[in-house]
């Protein structure tokens, strides 16, 4: 592991330590690199809709967080500047969800990045896009 990347683990476990959402949710990080996270969540039942499948909320959630766990890579400390999802598939409880975020561009203080949320078995739910903007700072000194 190179030192950028080492740094981006230590951003991302930091992050997940301070947050009361992704602890609650039970959210792993599987890798943080520089531009890059890989997170994972177990769908439980207090995590459905009406419809008896994963929230839409909850989806956008863990994808949002792969996100922050990305953009936020450099020890930069980032924002969402917005987001969008688009759903593809239900996630049903018991599910594995993982959202794989990646660095598409980042220019000055913007950053495009691209987040697929999978199902365990390889199902695509749903793929998500974040703006993010630096807005000065350090995650951890």
């Amino acid at each position: 592991m190179n030192e950028a990347d080492g740094l981006a683990r230590r951003v991302a476990d930091t992050l997940l330590q301070r947050e009361g959402t992704g602890p609650a949710w039970g959210v792993t990080i599987d890798d943080a690199r520089e531009g890059y996270a890989l997170v994972r969540m177990h769908v439980r039942d207090d995590m459905l809709n009406g419809h008896r499948i994963a929230h839409g909320g909850m989806i956008f959630a863990l994808a949002d967080t792969a996100f922050a766990y990305a953009c936020n890579s450099r020890n930069e400390s980032a924002v969402a500047q917005s987001a969008t999802i688009s759903f593809l598939a239900a996630a049903q409880p018991g599910d594995t969800l993982i959202a794989e975020a990646r660095e598409v561009s980042r220019v000055g203080r913007s950053g495009v990045y691209a987040v697929s949320i999978r199902a365990g078995d390889g199902r695509a739910i749903a793929e998500f896009t974040g703006l993010s903007r630096t807005i000065g700072g350090a995650i951890i000194n």
